[in-house]
């Protein structure tokens, strides 16, 4: 409970519940509980998405496509359609001799009567280019009396996340009159003076009303761009409780006890016996493994690097370690044809070692299943590879030393959690000894970004491919050059070479150009007689593409027409050409990791990107980026510029709630700080850093320990 004058009063005042507003009964009190919204408190921190700027009039003339604005004229022409579907469209015109198309798809008898021509009507919204000049889609209007001379708003109108049943005036009515019960800034604030003055930000109090009631004067592009520091001031306080939260979790997490784990005789056997010798990259990522296995308290290490970058070398080392104290490791992988390579690469290098690897995914079953489980439950498996059946009911470890989780954005918290559990032991003493934690991507993650989502985990890169790998050569053709795709293709094959061919739809579609995997296969099939053509989807049974994918290993299919499903996937060396049908759909990294699978082998390799005209400005920056640069961090900076960090992430399966204020791109540059601010509140004033945190992260806090 907070101690200092006034404390007690804010803290019982923003948990006080929305019902206690006026006019809040409970059907209203239902749907704003349904977004989360249930005490004054969550009302003072709903703010506004976006603002509208009502202070003035633009005249039409000098409108600009995409830039929102309000105007005043009057009704030229109204006229009804009936094609497809019911249409409104109504023209004004004012004194700069313009005239905007008003246009209405949904409408009420009501609304067309009053667009008689000569009526007066003031709208406000984001123009466009339209069949007639500049038109605006739903605007939101007003009619005008004749004589009256309405004035214009004296302030930003803020305009709040849409909630299912309560109108944006409504909700923008009971946000007022939370704002009126804020309490005197010394009881609001939860921030040191000493740290405000030092960013020069605003206390909590004046930020939360200058972003929910700018004054006229306020930097209007600031806060449309979340810029302006009363937004700046939410964002680091926002930030600061996310990683606190995360921060405290990894406090409980080291909490527990876990095995120790320093010998590595086993894993010097393992080096001496490969085909190839580390990275330095490689090398530099196992110290720092081996330095936190040598530890009583569980390691939790995240290990990013690009597609073929060994990460799967320096895991199995990691393992050996777990292994030759006498404790099991396990491996979980997203999908089987993930985990069956894992598996492959596992058996070849650690079975000559007498260790035993086995395999347990959803197709074991019966006997055989019965089997591997008796070999995990008594320690006979020492290393385990898997999918998500290891995380089944049923499956017990003897000793569980070491969990590595490959593709860890793929999985949700929830089930890193479950596999951790799987290891949960005693020490004798009444402590619970957790397995140390290995997490791996192939999917690198911007340093920022890696800041705030995975301030639980320490993070190594392994920046580094190994010697011999030719850099992908790639370019970018229309999709009217598919004939000489098709050529290209078969040379690649006549000299011995194999080729994927991937489509981002699995059947044609009319809403979408994009050549499905279907067609496309037929197609290629008619066209390219003497070659062998497999295909593969998601929709596919797992044992089908299983072997189809087996096939394409072993060199029995010469071209591989498949979906996005191979994207983390098969390693085939002989692959060397990658053609991207629509690559204009496809986001950074997803086109990154496709291509990804040429290249593994010694032989030049291509990746064409197929795209259809007109390219999206954002599209033709993502094919640039593609052929400018192999670099998958490099990459991963830039898909985060373009695409925003929730996208990136994919916030479901990382946990990172979203946020209020904060953008990960945008507020980048207060990470530094908000680190250094964190650790310092946590050694020195952690009941403080338990209230920022229930403030802005409440029962939202990722599961402890995760």
């Amino acid at each position: 409970m907070p101690t200092r004058k006034g404390g007690i009063a804010v803290a019982l005042h923003h948990q006080q519940p929305i019902s206690s507003l006026r006019g809040v009964g409970p059907r209203v009190a239902e749907k704003l509980a349904a977004r989360g919204l249930t005490t004054l408190q969550d009302l003072w921190l709903q703010l506004p998405r976006q603002y509208e700027d009502r202070t003035a009039l633009t005249p039409i003339l000098l409108l600009q496509p995409g830039v929102a604005a309000q105007v005043e004229g009057r009704v030229e022409a109204v006229e009804r359609g009936f094609r497809y579907r019911p249409t409104l469209r109504v023209a004004i015109g004012d004194d700069s001799r313009a005239t905007l198309v008003l246009r209405f798809f949904h409408f009420r008898a009501a609304q067309v009567a009053q667009f008689q021509p000569g009526a007066r009507v003031r709208c406000y919204g984001t123009p466009r280019p339209g069949q007639n000049g500049l038109e605006i889609v739903h605007p939101s209007y007003r009619m005008l009396d004749e004589e009256a001379d309405a004035e214009l708003g004296s302030s930003l109108d803020p305009v709040y996340p849409a909630i299912e049943g309560i109108g944006p005036v409504s909700l923008r009515r009971l946000i007022g009159l939370a704002l009126d019960r804020l309490p005197d800034e010394e009881s609001l604030e939860l921030l040191p003076r000493e740290l405000r003055d030092g960013f020069k930000l605003p206390s909590l109090r004046e930020a939360l009303l200058t972003v929910h009631r700018p004054p006229q004067d306020a930097d209007v592009a600031a806060l449309i761009a979340g810029r302006h520091p009363a937004q700046r001031r939410l964002a680091l306080e926002e930030l600061l409780a996310h990683h606190l939260s995360l921060r405290r979790q990894r406090i409980a997490q080291q909490a527990h006890a876990a095995p120790v784990l320093r010998k590595t005789a086993l894993a010097g056997r393992l080096r001496k016996a490969l085909p190839f010798a580390l990275t330095g990259a490689q090398q530099r990522v196992f110290d720092e493994i081996r330095a936190d296995l040598a530890k009583p308290h569980p390691m939790l290490r995240l290990v990013q690097g690009d597609v073929g970058s060994g990460k799967t070398v320096v895991a199995a080392l990691a393992a050996m370690q777990a292994v030759e104290a006498g404790k099991q490791a396990a491996l979980m992988a997203p999908t089987e044809l993930l985990a069956e390579q894992h598996l492959g690469n596992l058996r070849g290098w650690l079975e000559p070692l007498g260790v035993r690897v086995a395999w347990l995914a959803g197709k074991v079953t019966g006997r055989a299943r019965a089997k591997v489980l008796e070999e995990v439950a008594s320690g006979e498996a020492q290393m385990v590879v898997g999918t998500h059946a290891l995380m089944q009911e049923g499956v017990a470890f003897r000793d569980l030393g070491l969990a590595i989780v490959d593709e860890q954005h793929r999985f949700g918290v929830h089930q890193r959690l479950a596999l951790r559990d799987k290891g949960v032991g005693g020490n004798g003493n009444g402590d619970a000894i957790v397995p140390h934690q290995l997490v791996m991507t192939a999917t690198p993650i911007p340093r920022t970004l890696a800041m705030a989502a995975y301030a639980d985990l320490d993070v190594s890169a392994i920046d580094e491919l190994p010697p011999g790998r030719t850099p992908v050569q790639t370019v970018a053709l229309s999709a009217e050059r598919r004939p000489e795709l098709v050529e290209r293709i078969r040379r690649a094959c006549a000299e011995g070479r194999q080729a994927y061919w991937v489509c981002t739809l699995i059947d044609d579609s009319d809403e979408v150009i994009a050549q499905a995997a279907q067609s496309t296969f037929e197609d290629l099939s008619k066209r390219l007689p003497e070659l062998r053509v497999g295909m593969v989807h998601g929709r596919m049974k797992a044992a089908e593409k299983q072997a189809t994918m087996r096939a394409f290993k072993e060199g029995a299919t010469d071209l591989l027409v498949a979906t996005t499903v191979i994207e983390v996937g098969v390693d085939v060396p002989n692959a060397s050409l990658m053609i991207i049908e629509n690559a204009e759909r496809l986001g950074l990294a997803q086109l990154h990791q496709l291509r990804g699978r040429v290249g593994r082998g010694s032989a030049a390799s291509s990746c064409v990107l197929l795209y259809q005209s007109p390219l999206s400005q954002m599209a033709r920056q993502r094919l640039e980026t593609m052929r400018e640069t192999n670099d998958g961090f490099v990459i991963a900076e830039k898909d985060l510029e373009l695409r925003g960090p929730g996208e990136l992430l994919g916030t479901r399966q990382t946990g990172l709630a979203q946020f209020r204020v904060a953008d990960l791109g945008r507020d980048a540059d207060l990470l530094p700080q908000v680190q250094d601010i964190g650790e310092r509140l946590l050694r020195e004033s952690p009941e403080l850093a338990q209230r920022i945190v229930a403030r802005w992260v409440g029962g939202a806090v990722r599961f402890a320990g995760a």
